[in-house]
């Protein structure tokens, strides 16, 4: 997630542009861009607040990287400087050392000159930012790091697959993932109202392909599944009135709705997901949109526990696979921030 999110000002209609030019440099089961997949080696650094971070909490947690891969988590706020490490002791990364996220950019390209992302993976003898690339991170996690995956891992990007998944997969960020911050940062009404609605066009789809099958492709979770769940969990709590996505909440559209819940029931997707930090980050980080601050108490979670029905569809959440098992107490959504 990147620092800022503006219209950009070369365009006249308002509309915003995200800057996608990010450090794709690969982690590799043969190493073939000089950092090769070792157990330990690297550090993933996320803020549970960001949807693009919380893909890979859920693909890491999904797979069992827990052993190879640490993980550290900045705070839901920052400055126009970083994302930050406000949640350990001392405000300090216990593992990389540092306050500042962007220390670790600096160290890999000099005075690195766009904004400071979540997820980033580093490589922890250099201190240097390998990646920022968050879309082909957790693929990569799926098919370069498959010789550590836990037993009983889930395909989350099975080969018979991957065309449909990532044909899915890049309407779910163009029109979904990213459409939700085409409303909220419009720069003019004309962009927002075609932001809007082509966004629940999006959404409408979404509905139908949903309507008779569990998941998005095939009759397991896949990649595309972890990227749609991000972006619907945060609809209610931030993007229907903080980016003005107001046609109607996900707890109006049934077929998404129950969609969602089957998934945040599910292993690996409600317990990575901590609404409070969410609100925090929008509502206090966005003074563009919310000078005041004010952060909403709502909406109520206890819903996202309620029976789904979705069952009845089929599939099988994890296909030959199984569940995750506990998470770490460390790794643990704090008390209170999540449903139940």
């Amino acid at each position: 997630m990147a620092m800022s999110y503006v219209a950009d000002p070369s365009n006249a209609g308002g509309e915003f542009n995200r800057d996608t030019a990010y450090i794709t440099t690969r982690i590799t089961a043969d190493g073939r861009d000089g950092y090769p997949v070792e157990p330990g080696r690297y550090r993933l650094v996320v803020a549970r607040a960001c949807p693009w971070a919380n893909r890979t909490i859920i693909v890491r947690r999904l797979l069992g990287l827990e052993d190879v891969l640490s993980i550290g988590f900045c705070g839901p706020t920052h400055d126009e400087r970083s994302w930050t490490f406000d949640l350990d002791p001392g405000a300090v990364d216990p593992v990389l050392g540092i306050h500042f996220l962007r220390d670790a950019y600096n160290r890999r390209i000099p005075d690195y000159p766009k904004g400071i992302t979540v997820p980033a993976i580093v490589d922890v003898p250099s201190g240097e930012v390998v990646t920022n690339d968050f879309a082909q991170m957790t693929l990569d996690f799926s098919t370069e790091w498959a010789a550590f995956h836990r037993d009983g891992a889930p395909q989350l990007y099975p080969e018979p697959l991957r065309d449909e998944i990532d044909e899915v997969a890049r309407r779910i960020y163009t029109e979904v993932n990213n459409g939700v911050y085409r409303c909220g940062f419009a720069g003019s009404q004309r962009a927002y109202e075609r932001a809007y609605d082509r966004l629940f066009a999006a959404l409408d789809w979404l509905s139908e392909r949903l309507a008779g099958r569990r998941y998005l492709v095939g009759d397991t979770i896949t990649e595309a599944d972890v990227r749609l769940f991000t972006t619907l969990a945060r609809f209610d709590p931030v993007y229907h009135g903080h980016f003005k996505t107001n046609r109607s909440k996900l707890a109006e559209m049934p077929v998404l709705w129950a969609y969602a819940r089957d998934l945040f029931q599910t292993p690996g997707f409600g317990d990575t997901t901590d609404f409070v930090q969410i609100k925090q980050h929008y509502y206090i980080v966005h003074a563009d949109i919310n000078p005041t601050g004010v952060v909403p108490e709502g909406p109520e979670l206890s819903n996202w526990l309620t029976p789904h029905g979705r069952e009845a569809l089929g599939g099988r959440p994890f296909g030959d696979g199984t569940p995750p098992g506990p998470m770490r107490e460390c790794e643990r959504v704090p008390e209170g921030h999540s449903a139940g």
